[in-house]
C-alpha cells in the first residue's frame, strides 16, 4: 500500500501520524501525572481532616452529650466535598448514614477514574466517650480533582485536535505547492519520452526542482538539438552518396570511356592491318604497344576506383601496407610530389573500424591535395596519443605546401563526411589552411580505448 502512494500522499500521512503522536503523547503526559496529583490530593485531604477532627475530640468528653456533640460533628464533616466522615462502633458498624453517591453524568467516565483513582484511601482516627471505644472513618473523595483533570484533558484534546487539523491542512497546503512541479515534471518527461522535444517544464516550488526542470529543459533541449542533427547527418549521408555515385559515375564517363573508345580504334587498325595481303609489322607493333600502354593505364583507374570503394588488401596486409601501398600508387601517378608517410612504431592494434577511418582520412587528403592544392610535398604522420581517461586515439596529420584554402571558403563533401563519421566515432577532424599549405589532422579512436 506504501509504494502505491504518491510522494504528496507520503509527505502528508506522515506529517498526521506526526501530529497525532504528539498529541497523543501529550494527552499520555496529562494521564500518567493524573494518578499522582490524585493520590497528593487524597493525603493533603486527610491529613487536614486527622488533624481537625483530633483537635475537636480532645475536647469532646467535656462537652454536657459527648455522643451527641460527636454524631453532630460527623454529620457537619459529612457536608464537605473532598471527604466523608463516617462514625464507627468498635465493631465497625456504622452509627451515621453513608454519604449519598454522586450522580453528575458530567463527570469523567468509570474508566478514567479507576486509572487515576482505583482505591479509595481511608484513615481511622479512634475516639472513646465514656470509656466506649469507637472511630471516625475518614475517606477521601477527590471528585472535583479528577474532573478537573479529565476537563483538561478533554479541553486539551479538543484545542490540540484543532490545531493539529489546522497545522495540517497549512502543512498539505505547503507541501501540494512545494511539489506542484512534480507533476509539470512527469508531463513533460512523457511529451519527451513520445518525441515532443520542445516540451518544457515550469520551474517552480523548491529551489532543488526548480534546478531539476531547469536541467530537464535542458535536457530536451539538448536532445532535440542531437535528434535533428542526426537527421541531418542521415540526408547528408544519402547526399555524400548520391554525390560519390555521380562522381564515380563521371570518372567513369571521363576516363574509363576514352580508354574504351582508345582500345576499339587500335583493335580495329589491328584488325584491318590483319585483313591486308601483306601486313605491316612496324604498325601492328605501334597498335600493340599502344593497347599494352591502354591496358596498363585501365588498370590503374580500375585500382584507383576500387580503392575509394573498398581499400584493396587493408583486412588481408594490415594499416601499414595499405598506407605504403596508397602512397605508391600516387607516387606512381604523380612522380613530381614528394610524398612521406612516417607511422609510429608504437601505434599497436587500432583496430578494424578505426583502421578504415585512418586509411580514408588519408586517402581523401591525397585526393585533395593531388585535385586542388597544386603541391610539390605532403607529409602523412600517424602516432598514438592518449587523451584523460586514459582513452587511446590515433592522431592522423597529412599537411602539403601547397596553395591552401580560399578565405570564406567552405570543405568539401569529402571532408565533410569524414568529419561527421569521426564525430559519430566519438573523435574531431580538424583543418587548419595558411600561406604554408592545408594540415588536415584527426583524433581517431583506437580498439584499445
Amino acid at each position: 500500500m506504501w509504494q502505491n502512494l504518491s510522494l504528496r500522499a507520503r509527505i502528508n500521512l506522515l506529517l498526521a501520524l506526526l501530529l497525532a503522536l504528539g498529541l497523543a503523547v501529550n494527552i499520555g503526559r496529562q494521564v500518567a501525572e493524573a494518578g499522582p496529583r490524585v493520590q497528593a490530593e487524597d493525603q493533603s485531604v486527610i491529613r487536614l481532616a486527622r488533624e481537625f477532627i483530633e483537635m475537636i475530640v480532645a475536647d469532646l468528653n467535656e462537652a454536657p452529650d459527648p455522643d451527641a456533640r460527636l454524631n453532630q460533628i460527623a454529620r457537619d464533616l459529612s457536608r464537605l466535598r473532598h471527604v466523608s466522615i463516617a462514625l464507627q462502633d468498635a465493631g465497625g458498624n456504622p452509627l451515621t448514614p453513608p454519604r449519598p453517591a454522586d450522580d453528575d453524568a458530567r463527570g469523567p467516565p468509570a474508566w478514567f477514574v479507576s486509572l487515576v483513582h482505583p482505591e479509595q484511601t481511608a484513615v481511622s482516627v479512634p475516639v472513646s466517650v465514656h470509656g466506649k471505644p469507637g472511630s471516625l472513618v475518614i475517606t477521601a473523595h477527590p471528585d472535583d480533582e479528577i474532573a478537573e483533570i479529565w476537563d483538561a484533558i478533554v479541553t486539551q484534546l479538543e484545542v490540540g485536535s484543532v490545531i493539529a487539523l489546522a497545522l495540517f491542512l497549512v502543512m498539505m497546503t505547503v507541501v501540494g505547492r512545494a511539489l506542484a512541479p512534480l507533476q509539470s515534471l512527469a508531463q513533460t518527461m512523457t511529451a519527451i519520452e513520445g518525441g515532443h522535444y520542445d516540451a518544457r517544464a515550469t520551474p517552480g516550488g523548491a529551489p532543488e526542482l526548480a534546478a531539476i526542470c531547469g536541467k530537464l529543459n535542458h535536457l530536451a533541449a539538448a536532445l532535440g538539438a542531437a535528434v535533428e542533427e542526426k537527421r541531418l547527418l542521415a540526408e547528408r549521408a544519402v547526399s555524400l552518396q548520391d554525390v560519390e555515385r555521380k562522381e564515380i559515375a563521371r570518372e567513369l564517363h571521363d576516363e574509363f570511356g576514352p580508354y574504351l573508345f582508345s582500345l576499339r580504334a587500335h583493335a580495329s587498325a589491328l584488325a584491318k592491318l590483319a585483313d591486308g595481303r601483306a601486313p605491316n609489322a612496324e604498325s601492328v607493333r605501334k597498335h600493340g604497344s599502344a593497347l599494352l600502354e591502354q591496358i596498363n593505364q585501365l588498370q590503374q583507374f580500375t585500382r584507383r576506383v576500387l580503392e575509394r570503394l573498398r581499400p584493396v588488401g587493408l583486412a588481408e596486409l594490415g594499416l601499414r601496407q595499405a598506407l605504403e601501398s596508397l602512397s605508391r600508387l600516387w607516387r606512381e601517378a604523380h612522380p613530381d610530389v614528394a610524398i612521406e608517410t612516417v607511422i609510429s612504431a608504437t601505434l599497436g592494434v587500432t583496430g578494424e573500424t578505426a583502421d578504415l577511418t585512418i586509411y580514408r582520412i588519408v586517402q581523401e587528403a591525397l585526393t585533395n591535395v593531388f585535385r586542388h592544392a597544386g603541391a610539390t610535398s605532403v607529409n602523412v604522420v600517424i602516432e598514438p596519443v592518449e587523451q584523460a581517461g586514459g582513452r587511446g586515439y590515433a592522431r592522423v596529420r597529412v599537411s602539403d605546401n601547397g596553395r591552401g584554402m580560399e578565405p570564406g571558403q567552405k570543405l568539401g563533401f569529402g571532408l565533410v563526411g569524414m568529419r561527421e563519421r569521426i564525430l559519430a566515432l566519438g573523435g574531431t577532424l580538424n583543418v587548419v589552411s595558411g600561406d604554408g599549405g592545408l594540415t588536415v589532422e584527426a583524433l581517431v579512436p583506437t580498439a584499445a580505448s
